[in-house]
């Protein structure tokens, strides 16, 4: 069975990328508590290129390496490089299910860009499902109301972005591996790392527990990248992009484990709304493709 002939493979590969990319900043926001936000990133793509490039030989892909360069690629992770940049600033000083629940705005965005660039055609029950699942994610991150702060403002750049970074992905050919446009996504916002450091921040030693904790953060975005890549790849854009808002879920549980926040009765009625709606959009999405007249 090929990776395109399972309904609910693109929906799993969402549901595993949210929860590394939730890993992978919890492990940064702990992190930026005691060093600059854009030298954690930049340690943080230290990590992954060390996890990751070994990987990549050991997976075959060393002779498409040239690949990491292609110009769709590029664009590819350009954007999710102007996307972290923003989104590492806003980690660092919102709560995270905060900062989570900004970028839920991203499924709509994809949604609304599929329809505009790719003729996918979206049904008035799957964007009233969405729209509940937003709704479900507020009242998971119940955001303060102090007013649109400039965190927020690059929150919201961020959501935007990142859809532009998972629209520019379709455009990215078969041939080109998943690994190899994750690895390229490393190397881009390494380097955008770099600069941001050089140019807004003074370096701080960091600790063996600083270490530690990006080396691990390295580890879980290479699975991030890997799997939200797949994602569109081999789902259909109004199956997969409702399950982002698996997010909100992900950052309320880890802001349980880590960080001590028991989510009230609001936010598990938000949690209920958030999967429900993804689990609903998907199963409606298989229903309306089975009853499909076949040309």
């Amino acid at each position: 069975m090929s990776l395109h002939a399972h309904p609910f493979r693109g929906p799993l590969f969402m549901v595993l990328s949210t929860g590394s990319y939730v890993v992978n900043d919890t492990m940064m926001k702990v992190a930026t508590e005691a060093l600059p936000p854009y030298q954690v990133l930049m340690m943080r793509g230290i990590a992954a290129l060390l996890w990751g490039m070994p990987l990549l030989f050991l997976l075959g892909y060393g002779r498409k390496l040239p690949q990491m360069f292609d110009g769709r690629v590029l664009m590819r992770n350009l954007s999710e490089t102007a996307a972290i940049l923003c989104f590492i600033v806003a980690l660092a000083n919102m709560p995270i299910a905060d900062a989570t629940a900004l970028g839920q705005v991203t499924p709509l965005v994809v949604l609304l860009g599929a329809s505009l660039l790719f003729r996918e055609r979206i049904s008035g029950l799957t964007m009233a499902l969405i729209s509940l699942g937003f709704v479900g994610a507020l009242m998971i991150a119940q955001p303060s109301g102090q007013g649109i702060s400039i965190y927020a403002v690059l929150g919201l750049a961020n959501a935007v972005l990142c859809a532009v970074r998972d629209l520019a992905g379709r455009r990215v050919g078969a041939e080109v591996p998943g690994m190899i446009v994750a690895m390229s996504a490393v190397v881009v916002v390494l380097a955008g790392a770099v600069v941001a450091h050089l140019v807004f921040e003074e370096w701080r030693v960091p600790d063996a527990r600083h270490i530690l904790l990006l080396a691990g953060s390295g580890f879980f975005l290479i699975f991030g990248h890997f799997f939200i890549f797949m994602a569109y790849r081999v789902g259909p854009t109004s199956a997969v992009a409702p399950l982002y808002y698996c997010f909100t879920v992900w950052a309320v549980i880890s802001g349980l484990v880590v960080f001590g926040h028991l989510p009230n009765a609001l936010a598990l009625c938000g949690i209920v709304l958030v999967v429900g709606s993804g689990l609903a959009i998907v199963l409606h999405d298989r229903r309306r493709r089975r009853l499909a007249p076949v040309a």
